[in-house]
């Protein structure tokens, strides 16, 4: 597979799944506006934060009320994480691959696009047209992972799919924990409260996790919520689950070819070092420093397969010279 095509396909995955984290995340403040006391104070500027878009956000507004901020990790041109701007390069992704994806995928894509586009007109939007706007991008996000797996071929271009879709959902879910740091605890006082235990049951239910957790474990406790959420070896959004998947993908892209192949080595070497962490060491260690530095490694998981597998390399030509291949 040309390396153009394999980077399309992606960063079309990528793309996809970042668009519905940022309604999940944004879907966490609606939760917890819901459940929480009146007198509590809404708090929407450590969205920005956690999803480090504060410094963009902020050559362009004053302050974060929740208008701008939802405008702005929603429709906002201006940032290349918004959901509109991820459905538009998820979409011109797929356009320069069409011949490659399957009809079904690219129409659905389209379509979701065009709707996202149309839905970015609209003023005034109230809380509950809010939430069923987030709620349609996570439906179509999962309608569109649906239809690849029921359509594609388990060729190269499924596995480029999944890589990018479990690489983006890993990153995703640690912003996820990082948020019960930068928005849900307001001290330290409140840990082990009712509400320190209300505010991890909207990150599990932000995670689409709370029916599965409350079926493994009977009570609501952090250290079982942190161990569901980064450790566990079957739930589909965990990082560790995530990390798996990516690496299963990768060795099925490589073939026999793994020895000297970077992806694979930075790949295997954190999720093994996963595999052998639990929950205590994660909390002991700092649950906002240990998501920190797994997001660099992440990030670094990604450079290593944009250099293994999309950069332009010289590779040794008949008569002795170099040239370029993608």
């Amino acid at each position: 597979m040309l390396s153009r095509v394999a980077n399309s396909i992606y960063w079309m995955n990528r793309y996809i799944e970042r668009a519905e984290n940022y309604a999940r995340f944004m879907g966490v403040k609606f939760n917890l506006i819901l459940d929480m006391p009146p007198s509590e104070q809404e708090q929407w500027e450590p969205l920005l934060v956690a999803n480090a878009d504060n410094h963009l956000f902020y050559q362009y507004f004053d302050s974060p009320g929740r208008d701008a901020v939802l405008h702005f990790m929603s429709f906002d041109e201006r940032n290349p994480n918004s959901i509109f701007s991820c459905f538009r390069a998820a979409r011109e992704n797929a356009r320069s691959v069409r011949e490659i994806i399957t009809k079904e995928m690219w129409e659905h894509l389209n379509q979701v696009f065009l709707r996202v586009q149309e839905e970015s007109g609209k003023k005034g939007w109230k809380m509950d047209e809010w939430q069923d706007f987030f709620n349609e991008v996570k439906m179509a996000s999962q309608l569109f992972y649906g239809i690849i797996d029921s359509t594609l071929t388990r060729n190269e271009s499924w596995h480029f799919c999944r890589l990018g879709r479990f690489i983006e959902r890993a990153d995703k879910t640690s912003r996820f924990l990082d948020i019960k740091y930068f928005i849900l605890l307001p001290s330290i006082d409140a840990i082990g409260t009712n509400m320190d235990l209300l505010q991890w049951s909207v990150v599990l239910k932000s995670a689409s996790a709370y029916n599965m957790y409350r079926q493994a474990f009977r009570v609501l406790r952090p250290e079982d919520i942190i161990y569901f959420l980064v450790l566990d070896r079957h739930f589909p959004r965990s990082i560790y689950y995530c990390l798996f998947q990516a690496e299963q993908s990768l060795m099925a892209i490589s073939g026999k070819e793994t020895k000297g192949n970077k992806a694979i080595k930075v790949t295997g070497k954190l999720r093994s070092e996963l595999e052998f962490t639990d929950a205590a060491e994660i909390i002991a260690s700092g649950l906002h420093e240990f998501m920190d530095a797994f997001q660099k490694r992440n990030n670094e998981i990604g450079a290593a397969i944009y250099e293994t597998y999309f950069a332009l390399k010289p590779v040794e030509s008949f008569n002795g010279g170099a040239q370029h291949q993608g």
